[in-house]
């Protein structure tokens, strides 16, 4: 495919997932994301045939004017869109595949234990949110979409919806599940929030050391009344 198909192919991806996009040369102008993702394609050819400094020394430029650090190594997949993209990360070992957005903040990176492959892999139409993480060597399947905010460490299956820290599957093929594991029995009728799930548990567990509390106070009262009468006599 030639670079002039694929910048047409990218402006028309911001078209359809970007409401506030204007028109093809707006688009073309003012979106680092889509520079970011054009230099990278002389920096991985650089990367590929040996010329590894020129090609990080460039990716550094790139970041300097765009806000997004993409290894030259990492490998793209085809309309990749990386909206608002400042502060964005891609890994060395890094794949993304096609259809993917990245939102700002997005780290697609490493955990610093792991030598080779060490950075997530992407599967097609993926969707990460602002500020997510997704560490290590992982793979995330096809068309999961990721909440912003959420740190995510290990495998995701396709068709998944991730939230949380550490990040766990909230939905899956349609069906809201409340445990990491999916059970197609389970339906919700509304995503989990873990914040008021362990607020609750936090509730009862007070309510209950209330209990527990009054009980030994009667108990100490009943005692104390009887450890008198008996000094009386």
């Amino acid at each position: 495919m030639s670079f002039i198909t694929t910048i047409k192919e990218d402006v028309r991806t911001v078209k359809e997932n970007d409401p506030a996009a204007q028109s093809g040369l707006v688009i073309f102008l003012s979106y680092p994301g889509l520079h970011a993702k054009w230099m990278h394609t002389p920096e991985h050819w650089l990367w590929e045939h040996g010329a590894k400094s020129l090609a990080r020394v460039l990716s550094q430029i790139t970041r300097f004017f765009t806000g997004v650090e993409i290894h030259p190594a990492a490998q793209l997949g085809r309309r990749l869109f990386i909206d608002h993209a400042m502060g964005v990360v891609i890994g060395e070992t890094t794949i993304v595949g096609d259809d993917c957005v990245l939102y700002q903040g997005v780290t697609l990176g490493g955990t610093g234990n792991e030598c080779g492959k060490r950075h997530p892999t992407l599967g097609d139409g993926v969707v990460v949110g602002s500020g997510a993480k997704v560490l290590g060597n992982i793979t995330i399947g096809d068309h999961v979409r990721i909440g912003g905010n959420s740190v995510v460490v290990k495998d995701v299956p396709a068709d998944c919806t991730v939230v949380g820290v550490p990040g766990r599957v909230v939905r899956r093929n349609g069906c809201r599940v409340l445990e990491a594991t999916y059970n197609k029995s389970q339906r919700r009728a509304s995503m989990p929030d873990p914040v008021e799930e362990q607020s609750r548990m936090n509730r009862e567990g007070i309510r209950g050391n209330r209990r527990r509390i009054e009980d030994l106070e009667r108990q100490v009262e009943e005692l104390t009344a009887l450890v008198q009468e008996l000094s009386k006599r």
